[in-house]
This record gives structure tokens, sequence and C-alpha cells, in this order.
């Protein structure tokens, strides 16, 4: 029986769906369920959709799958853990796998960022940074340092440390006041300065100066941490200019201040030849919030790469006594350990972090060969990250990116609508052959805007 044959009798046999009772997140519900667009199958570069057909991705499921889908060696390591152990309590107790994969995670992270504290999701991530920042500086007799500094146009995830210190104007203006004590940088991205820069854009590093006048306002001993991501991926994905974190980073030194970098999106070879933008850029922070390629979306896991002397600070009082009060039920997860073992031992044998280096200069071309198409105002890159933002539709923004989205989908693509930008990011085993696929999908379409 022919595949698309195969798939349309499995998709007879599914039972009735009733699409009413899940509320979906990040999504246009009512559009959503007038023509649904669901996938039943997954394997490589492609989805299958449930009426058969192909679907290559361009945006790794969702920043994260980033070996590709259904890769064996990892399908294999949750099969056989689910049938040794399907839970362990991580509070007071343990299994082996959670501190295997925190030494290898270690082993990875720049500098002496080599203690590692399992969450569940990039969200779970950011508020437990935040949590380990504020509580540092209260155990080291700073407990005025209560302040937080975020960005605007940044996102850091839906719990409410993550939103407050977030710059997304949607995701915060519906839940009230947040966090009280947060301020934020301005973000870097100039069409005026920077559009179609390739990789890092010269104009924007003093921005960081930002900093200086917030502790002139509060003072820096009320000031506990700056969370930034050194990729901002779902705002638009907007690159940092050259000489930005460096500058960050002087100034937190300076001052005393925790530097956070969200790398939810960036770590585990997104942007280059390493496994954090921390190394790429030869910026070191403090801490290194992390999830998504992590195990590849296999299972859900996040993680927070703490400098050893954070926490070093806690381990004081007597050794019976817990040192921080936070934690998660399902930290560490037997099943999501295997997972993330397996996802990191993929990484190592396939060379997918030298390969990101390796096709980041095809996926450049190939990305800004659609500068001069209608519509289009600026083109952004780094590593396998691409951004095409569009002019918006006078009175009706993000409907031009969303028709470019519902249309790359009729025509077998995935990509991923945030505003007006259209965000690019393959899984790294991505051929030269399906980047060619991708923007020619792509120019297509946009050729073809209205």
């Amino acid at each position: 029986m022919p595949k698309q044959a195969a798939a349309l009798k499995k998709h007879e046999e599914l039972p009735h769906y009733n699409l009413e009772s899940f509320w979906m997140p990040f999504s246009a519900n009512r559009q959503f369920k007038a023509s649904p667009r669901l996938f039943v199958e997954a394997k490589d570069m492609h989805y299958t959709t449930i009426e058969g057909r192909k679907i290559l991705d361009a945006f790794a499921g969702m920043w994260c799958c980033n070996i590709g889908h259904g890769n064996l060696k990892v399908v294999a390591a949750i099969q056989r853990q689910i049938a040794e152990m399907d839970y362990a309590p991580p509070f007071q107790m343990g299994h082996p796998k959670a501190f295997e994969l925190a030494k290898r995670l270690a082993k990875l992270m720049p500098g002496s960022l080599d203690r590692i504290f399992f969450t569940n999701s990039g969200s779970e991530s950011v508020d437990t940074a935040l949590k380990i920042a504020l509580a540092y500086h209260n155990v080291r007799g700073q407990g005025m340092r209560t302040r937080l500094v975020g960005r605007s146009r940044s996102y850091h995830g839906v719990g409410f440390g993550g939103i407050s210190v977030g710059g997304i104007v949607n995701n915060r203006r519906f839940f009230g006041s947040l966090l009280s004590g947060v301020d934020h940088l301005p973000h870097t991205h100039s069409l005026e300065k920077n559009a179609f820069s390739k990789g890092q854009p010269a104009w924007g590093a003093h921005l960081a100066d930002e900093l200086e006048n917030i502790v002139a306002l509060h003072g820096a001993e009320t000031i506990a941490a700056v969370i930034v991501e050194p990729v901002a991926g779902s705002t638009g994905v907007l690159i940092p200019p050259k000489g930005y974190l460096e500058r960050l980073r002087e100034l937190c030194t300076k001052h005393g201040i925790l530097l956070i970098f969200d790398e939810v999106i960036t770590a585990f070879g997104r942007v280059g030849n390493a496994a954090t933008a921390a190394e790429f850029f030869g910026v070191q922070p403090d801490m290194i919030v992390m999830a998504k390629g992590l195990t590849s979306g296999t299972i859900p896991m996040g993680a927070v790469a703490v400098d050893r002397k954070i926490h070093d600070a806690f381990m004081t009082g007597p050794e019976h006594a817990i040192e921080f009060f936070h934690g998660y039920t399902y930290s560490g997860h037997p099943v999501a350990a295997a997972a993330g073992l397996a996802t990191l031992e993929v990484y190592r044998e396939e060379g997918l972090f030298e390969r990101t280096k390796d096709l980041a200069p095809y996926w450049e071309n190939a990305l800004h060969s659609l500068k001069g198409l209608p519509h289009i105002i600026d083109i952004r890159n780094l590593g396998l990250m691409g951004a095409i933002e569009l002019e918006s539709i006078p009175g009706k923004p993000t409907l031009r990116a969303f028709n470019a989205f519902l249309e790359a989908y009729d025509k077998g693509l995935v990509i991923r609508q945030t505003g007006d930008t259209i965000a690019l990011s393959p899984a790294l085993i991505v051929s030269k052959d399906q980047i060619d696929q991708i923007f020619d999908i792509l120019s297509g379409i946009i050729k073809n805007l209205s």
C-alpha cells in the first residue's frame, strides 16, 4: 500500500477528534479548529500530516529538535529506561543517570559553570535561575539585591518571573503587575542601522551602557541579576551587536551583578561550533539557562548551569539541612535523563556542533538571497538561525507573516511566525539540498504575498 494511502487509512481508523476540548497554547484557536493542521508522524527532517503529506521542518519542531525527529539512539534509550525504572523521587534520593547527565553537561559548559540544577522546561529554568540569584545574594549577606533586569523584546518563558523580566508586550499585558522591582534594558534591533546585516551587526554595543543608568537610579547594591538571551529568538531572531555581550559582562562584574544567559534556544550547537552561545561569543555568564535541545525535544527537560562559587555559597550550615528550598517533582526525571544522555551522545558522534559551523555560510547565503523580494524589510542570521522581517499590512499587524505561515504549510514547509517575522531554525542535520528547498518554497510564497 502506498505510504499516503496507508496514512489516510490510519486517519480513518483514528477516533473522532473533539478539537474544542484542548485550549491550545500561543495559538489562534478559532482559526486552527476551523482548519486544523495535525501531525501524526515525524522522522529526520519531516513531519507527516494526518492526510499523509510530508512536511519539511524548517523550525526543528519549536527550536528544539536539533538532532532531527525520531533518532533511533534516543528512542532506544527512552524505551530501555522507562522499562527499567519509570520514576525516582529527586528530593533526598536520586538515580545514577541524573548525576551522569549533570556531569556530562558540566563538561560542555564554559568556565566553572559546573553545577547543574534540573527542571522540566525553559520557563522553569528561568524562574529557577532568578531564584538562585536572589537567594545567592541573600546567603552572602546582600539581601538588598532584589532587583532584576531584563530587556525589551525578550522572551524568558511564561512563569511569573520569566514574563516579569521578559519584554514582549502581549505576553505581559493581561497579567497585572507581575514581579515588582524589575527594569528593562533597551533591545538592540534597528532597521535604520543594521538591516540586512550578515551575522553580528556593527551598531548597538553602546546600548549595554543603559545598565549604568539603571544602576544610577537604584544603586548597584539593590540589583541581583541581569538576564538576556545571547540571541533573542522568539521575538524575531535579534542578533547581538559586536561587543554588546562583552560590555554587559564588564558592567555586571563592575557592579557585582550576576549575568544570566537564557540559552533555551541557543544552546547545543544552534549558533556555531560550540555547545553554548556563551562559548561561541567568548563571554562568561554566571548562569546558563537551557532546555529544548537538551533532549532534542523528545522528553520535557530543562537545566540551569551555575557557577561553582554561587553553588558553594549555599553549602553552609548543618550537613543534614536543605540548602536551597526549591525544586520540582520531575527534576532530573529518569526517562528525561536517559533521553538527555543519548542526545548528547548523538551530538558528539555525528559532530553536529561542527556541522553548524560548516553549514552556516551556506545557510547565510541562501537566506540573504531573498533580499529584494516584495515586503522584505530585513534579513538576520547567525549559525543555523534566521529571520525574514516583513513589512506590516497597515492596520493589520502580524497578518502578512501569518499568511506566509499558512501558505508554507500548504506547500509542505513548517516555519515559525512571530509578529511580522518569519523565523527559521532547522535541525542541525539539515542538508544543503533541504536548505535550497526551504528557500525555494519561501521565495515563491513571498513573491505572491499581498
